[in-house]
């Protein structure tokens, strides 16, 4: 690190002024996502010190046993950002439906969307997690905001980022121009600038799904990763790396820095459903970090970028990383049709 490192306010002050890629709004915006993740990160770093571990003993609108970390997360960032004047609204993974800012503060022009604490289950075994989030553009001249103002196709964020709480507590950001990288120095207190323009590499030899779904997988990604798993002597030509972390933000993260391939695709054992991961929540905003650093992000035959939401929740099947690998796995499914 430099002797006169770039905190993120200062960052995102010379995309404003020098670039004129954001407004004002837009930068204080992110700047008061960035305070809730410091003390997201915080509360986190405590574990079972602070008590605070465990179930909270309630569901999540998916359905899903909520960890106290969740609910405090998914807290801090709904107080964090209801007060701005930046906001009209958010949305969270935690909350059936939207939050409305109240009218005892200023509305803004922009929809906040967020996983507060992707990958809460790894929790207790100490392993990386993080809060995914989203930003939207209100339409002009809407009073009223409803749900259906969220629905907007992942091509339409004007910013999308994540924040892992691993050994380093790490923010990685896109505004529509490239990705940065800020890791928080705890003397500080503040992010700093430590990778921008970051690039993913267009061929890797690792990918990351959970194998023990093969058997329920669609017949292109059986294909996809059969091959991989033959190696130098199969029709690939080269040896493979399987990374399988389970919390999203890590399996991204990893490869966002060095390459590979991310697969949570659509399976048999609910066949009526797209996928498990949220579009709005979760593959929206990463297929926008790894397009915008070079890669590809495919539900199987089409962009998740361009699917257009139907409902808060929606779920959708994820393959993106590295362009060369995540071109293979569309073609195989438009072989496949």
């Amino acid at each position: 690190m430099s002797d006169n490192p770039i905190s993120l306010s200062r960052y995102l002050i010379e995309q404003e002024r020098r670039h004129g890629h954001i407004p004002g709004s837009l930068r204080l915006l992110i700047e008061q996502v960035a305070r809730a993740c410091k003390r997201i990160s915080r509360a986190v770093s405590k574990g079972a010190s602070s008590g605070i571990l465990g179930s909270a003993g309630s569901e999540n609108v998916q359905g899903e046993v909520q960890k106290q970390l969740d609910v405090i997360a998914n807290d801090v960032l709904l107080e964090a950002n209801e007060w701005g004047g930046h906001l009209a609204a958010m949305a969270s993974e935690e909350l059936e439906q939207i939050y409305p800012v109240p009218h005892r503060y200023p509305r803004g022009e922009y929809l906040l969307l967020f996983d507060p604490l992707d990958g809460s289950s790894n929790i207790e075994v100490n392993v990386t997690i993080g809060t995914i989030f989203s930003v939207l553009h209100l339409a002009d001249g809407v009073r009223d905001v409803g749900a259906e103002h969220f629905l907007q196709a992942g091509r339409d964020q004007v910013a999308a980022g994540y924040c892992t709480y691993g050994p380093q507590t790490t923010l990685v950001l896109t505004l529509g121009h490239g990705v940065a990288v800020f890791t928080l120095d705890s003397e500080q207190g503040s992010f700093v600038l430590t990778q921008e323009g970051l690039r993913i590499p267009e061929s890797t030899r690792e990918f990351s799904i959970n194998m023990s779904n093969m058997r329920h997988w669609a017949p292109p990604v059986q294909r996809y990763v059969d091959e991989c798993l033959q190696g130098r002597n199969g029709p690939r030509g080269k040896d493979f790396n399987m990374r399988w972390v389970g919390s999203m933000v890590a399996d991204v993260h990893r490869i966002l820095m060095r390459g590979g391939v991310f697969l949570y695709p659509w399976d048999r054992r609910e066949p009526d459903r797209a996928g498990k991961l949220r579009l709005l929540y979760e593959a929206n905003p990463m297929a926008m970090l790894v397009e915008q650093a070079g890669g590809m992000a495919t539900a199987g035959t089409e962009r998740i970028l361009d699917i257009q939401p139907q409902n808060l929740h929606q779920r959708a099947a994820v393959m993106l990383g590295s362009r060369e690998e995540v071109a293979l796995l569309q073609r195989y499914h438009a072989e496949a049709q």
